[in-house]
């Protein structure tokens, strides 16, 4: 049995769950094994337990808090930011492969790390000039001295392959420790730096969002967003992540319906189905001379014997006796 803590890494928004044998509090600052090496990272919570999984057809789904930034913050079902903090962490059976935490920092390490951190801004500036001597197509995102062991790890985008052999022997002359220069990509280097997306909230991929799922234009397409890249585009240039949220959901109740296209036959009459609105859960319908009419998903219904849409008889009577 131990507790089972969401531990975060703030110099490159390093995210992993880590045990511990005895009850920590959000804050805490700790010593563990990222995937760089031993370094120094924060408590932000007890791990979420009990948390169910998305049940398809499901309308009651919890996501964040529903009164997040009001003060009045609840305990949500997911993994709001806000709320895993404010959690009593219980003690759970761990098995398998599961990480611990190291050791609790000491204050020796906490000032260490902050020294390290005040050399990091000098380190990206000389890194900077050696890119310019070499002349590397690369962009430096940060600079990150690890704990554990004298290394600096610099981390920088390029769209392509660098050979940084010789810019690497340069900064070993520098800095006299081992250098290591990771490549991550435009997604990577927005969970990394942070910002504000255009909702207003922190960025998903910096504050919460570390499944690193693939988002494709067509899930805006199904959600009857506009296509305009910079509607749909966050401030990495790449697809929304929040494209994903609601994706699955739109899949399911679009199933449900007749699709945009189809025909629907109406007092004698064949109309065709011109839009699918999840949201007010309405079909809207176009019959000759320009006439549109709008139907509610409950009135409309798969016949399976004829294999074609049918509107509901009542709801037909009720429509067309009202003109």
């Amino acid at each position: 049995m131990a507790y089972v803590y969401v531990v975060k890494n703030t110099s490159y928004n390093d995210k992993m769950l880590a045990a511990w044998d005895s009850l920590l509090y959000a804050g805490t600052q700790v010593v563990y094994e990222t995937r760089y090496g031993l370094d120094l990272g924060v408590i932000i919570g007890p791990a979420p337990t009990g948390v169910k999984g998305y049940v398809p057809g499901d309308a009651a789904v919890k996501g964040a808090c529903i009164n997040f930034g009001s003060g009045e913050e609840k305990e949500c079902q997911g993994s709001c930011p806000v709320c895993i903090g404010s959690r009593v962490p219980k003690k759970v059976k761990v098995s398998g492969d599961v990480a611990w935490l190291d050791h609790l920092a000491t204050p020796s390490e906490i000032n260490k790390a902050r020294e390290n951190a005040a050399k990091e801004e000098y380190a990206l500036v000389v890194c900077r000039e050696k890119v310019q001597k070499h002349k590397l197509d690369m962009k430096l995102i940060s600079a990150h001295f690890l704990l554990g062991e004298p290394k600096v790890i610099f981390f920088f985008y390029a769209d392509g392959r660098v050979d940084f052999r010789d810019l690497v022997k340069d900064l070993v002359q520098v800095f006299k420790m081992r250098i290591e220069l990771r490549q991550v990509g435009d997604r990577d280097e927005a969970s990394m730096l942070g910002g504000l997306s255009v909702c207003g909230r922190d960025l998903c991929c910096h504050s919460f969002n570390t499944n690193g799922q693939q988002i494709q234009i067509k899930m805006a397409k199904e959600q009857d967003l506009s296509l305009n890249s910079s509607k749909i585009s966050g401030p990495c240039g790449k697809l929304l992540c929040c494209l994903a949220y609601e994706y699955d959901y739109y899949l399911e109740e679009k199933a449900n319906c007749p699709p945009e296209g189809s025909r629907l036959k109406l007092d004698h009459e064949l109309w065709r189905v011109s839009a699918v609105n999840i949201l007010s859960r309405k079909i809207t319908v176009q019959g000759s001379e320009g006439r549109s009419l709008s139907i509610p998903f409950d009135c409309v219904s798969y016949n399976s014997d004829t294999g074609h849409w049918e509107v509901d008889e009542e709801f037909e009577d009720e429509l067309f006796s009202a003109e």
